[in-house]
């Protein structure tokens, strides 16, 4: 997701050193790295919470989530818009396992349908469910 290479972290750590100075940048340092293990045990806890109160489902939800992260291959590779174009295009369309998709009903090209036409002041038809 963000790709971050250990050439891009040192052009930041460079352009952090300018911007906070050598004063500022250990304190930013450690409110970063604290900030980080806090998200980090916040995730965490809410995991075991989850695992505690749905208890072994919890296993059998993730089983799904992971084929399905197996059939969608690498998230880098749907990291920008084009390369998400080019797989969509290039390989075959991913579907749930026993999907069988309906086939489409094929209009009779020998029967040529007229327009309707209303009659004058007549108000066309609604469908309330639609709207």
């Amino acid at each position: 997701m963000l790709d971050l290479s250990f050439e891009k972290l040192f052009v930041l750590a460079v352009v952090a050193m300018f911007i906070l100075g050598p004063e500022r940048l250990p304190a930013a340092a450690a409110w970063l790295g604290r900030t980080v293990r806090q998200v980090k045990g916040f995730a965490q806890d809410a995991n075991d919470r989850i695992r505690s109160e749905i208890g072994p489902e919890f296993d059998e939800i993730r089983t799904p989530l992971r084929d399905l992260r197996a059939q969608l291959g690498d998230p880098l590779s749907w990291s920008t818009p084009q390369a998400a174009l080019r797989r969509h295009l290039l390989d075959d369309p991913v579907q749930p396992a026993g999907y069988v998709p309906e086939p489409t009903p094929v209009p009779h090209a020998a029967v040529p349908q007229a327009p309707v036409r209303l009659r004058s002041g007549e108000r066309p038809p609604i469908d309330p469910d639609a709207t």
